[in-house]
């Protein structure tokens, strides 16, 4: 049995997924890790964190984007490998850790300790949390929420095998906003079962009787 836990949690746009993974970050004191992970890469760099949050879980752009020899001259690819390395490089020295997005169910598969989770939500009630945090109209909150899965779905779906957000790639899928309801269901007193059984009985008694009969009058 593993002794550290790396939490991985990806996640629809509005669906809540980041303050769950930093709830249970600090449920299972965990170190916690989403854009600031590159303020950490950056700093050991030596670069700006924030020129490189520009192109955090970003998309790259295929039309301009080229690899020659291993080499890529798209940021957004160069800050993702950069995430992924610095990922990989944690659990490799054996830390327990909470990761938010990053492709990390993908890039740290196979690791002990891992456990993946991803949220997802209605979308009527993802619609009305976007517009609460940022003020917009129910219009611009779709807007906003079609954008940001989409880079998120493409992003993912270019580094990894598995496709974003289906559920046969994470341990655990959580629709944070399932309402369920409980129906109480009253059952038969164990006596009343055993009368009912008694009296099935009978009938079967009866009816092997009457059967009986039949045949020996032939």
């Amino acid at each position: 049995m593993s002794k550290r836990l790396i939490l991985s949690v990806g996640r629809e746009f509005g669906s809540g997924g980041h303050a769950i993974a930093e709830g249970l970050a600090k449920r299972f004191s965990l170190e916690f890790y989403d854009s600031n992970l590159l303020e950490h890469i950056a700093e050991r760099k030596n670069v700006s964190g924030e020129a490189l949050k520009k192109y955090d879980e970003r998309p790259r752009n295929r039309l301009f984007s080229r690899t020659v020899r291993g080499y890529s001259n798209s940021m957004q690819e160069n800050v993702a490998n950069l995430q992924f390395d610095a990922l990989r490089a944690m659990a490799e020295e054996g830390k327990s850790f909470a990761i938010v997005g990053r492709c990390s169910e993908s890039i740290l598969k196979g690791y002990d300790g891992l456990v993946s989770i991803f949220v997802l939500g209605d979308w009527e009630a993802k619609r009305e949390r976007i517009m609460r945090l940022y003020n917009l109209s129910p219009e611009e909150a779709e807007h906003m929420m079609s954008r940001k899965d989409w880079e998120r779905k493409s992003y993912h779906n270019y580094y990894c095998k598995g496709k974003w957000g289906d559920s046969r790639n994470y341990d655990l899928s959580i629709n944070k906003y399932k309402e369920v309801e409980y129906v109480p269901v009253e059952y038969p007193s164990t006596q009343e079962i055993l009368t009912n059984l008694r009296e099935i009985e009978m009938e079967i008694a009866t009816a092997m009787d009457e059967l009986t009969a039949m045949l020996g009058e032939d």
